[in-house]
């Protein structure tokens, strides 16, 4: 399989699915000419040119209103923001309108949107531009949410996306852009919704994440090792549809968790796996689940501060003593 980064692997899913489908097309501020803040659409303008990779005016409301009205109609758009914390200019649409419709037209209107882009903490971007916001749309009926942490998943997961009749939120980590790895050459790859990837396999004790915390999670069990502790590291890979059968299935079996995320700990993804954890493991648990997120303040510019906000490998470590211990 060809080694590629990230956001190459994210480019060449969605190229394909355009020359596959003419309905698909890429719209939002600076995806054209100047070809992405990321670079994710170089060269997309020349090959496919204006009418399908459409540059939109600094609205995001904007961005938001003409997918999900594009979609309605028949399309099959991909609606980037610059930042997910820009969207939140876009809420009533992407909440009451993309959200919604198909439920609220007795499914008669389907909303075929993906709205994607960079995610995430971290960079020196401070308290407007660095934050993790998946929790508000896993909270939104209507949605599916996505967030991988591998070149092959970003690839497999956003063909799925594309196809899906359904509105998508697909958050793409921005550490994760320069990341290599290997990907499928074959343009029927897909990677199915709902569906954690067991990335480590383990005796001891379940890490559970996805995103850029995975990555951490697995630097934490490698280092665990040494020390005689095996973990198992699971991927969410999609927030909705949760597979919350696999990672119950691997704690059933270490009889210890521990669930890692950037996002803020109060009311985050992490309270819902352990919520579902306590429901259908309980009498398997050995300890009480441990909870990683990030510090509960607003994400501070100075580089030894956000230091001390973003969870690192290391907290995962010692949450595992924790509940080890």
């Amino acid at each position: 399989m060809p080694v590629m980064r990230y956001q190459e692997a994210l480019r060449l899913a969605m190229t394909e699915e355009m020359e596959r489908d003419e309905n698909v097309f890429l719209c939002g501020e600076e995806v054209g000419q100047y070809q992405g803040t990321y670079r994710v659409s170089e060269g997309m303008l020349q090959k496919f040119g204006p009418r399908r990779v459409v540059d939109t005016p600094i609205s995001e409301i904007g961005i938001a209103g003409m997918a999900t009205g594009a979609a309605m109609a028949g399309l099959r758009p991909i609606a980037e923001f610059m930042t997910w914390s820009f969207a939140l200019e876009a809420m009533d649409v992407l909440v009451n309108h993309a959200s919604k419709i198909t439920y609220m037209s007795g499914g008669r209107i389907q909303c075929p949107v993906v709205f994607r882009g960079p995610a995430g903490v971290g960079g020196q971007l401070s308290a407007q531009h660095s934050q993790s916001l998946e929790s508000w749309y896993c909270h939104t009926p209507g949605f599916k949410v996505v967030m991988p942490s591998t070149p092959a998943d970003v690839y497999g997961l956003m063909k799925s996306a594309i196809r899906d009749p359904n509105p998508i939120i697909f958050m793409e980590h921005t550490a994760l852009y320069s990341m290599k790895g290997e990907v499928p050459d074959n343009p029927d790859f897909t990677v199915p919704f709902g569906q954690a990837a067991v990335r480590r396999d383990g005796r001891d004790i379940t890490l559970i994440s996805y995103s850029n915390m995975v990555v951490k999670c697995l630097k934490a069990a490698e280092a665990l090792e040494k020390e005689g502790v095996h973990c198992e590291v699971i991927d969410l890979r999609t927030l909705v549809p949760l597979d919350i059968e696999t990672v119950v299935k691997s704690v059933r079996k270490t009889h210890h968790a521990v669930v890692a995320h950037e996002e803020w700990k109060n009311a985050g993804i992490g309270a819902e796996v352990a919520a579902r954890i306590y429901e259908q493991a309980f009498d398997y648990l050995d300890a009480p689940i441990e909870r990683i997120g990030g510090a509960d303040v607003p994400m501070p510019y100075a580089k030894n501060l956000e230091r001390a906000a973003i969870p690192t490998d290391q907290d995962v470590v010692a949450a595992v003593k924790r509940a080890l211990s």
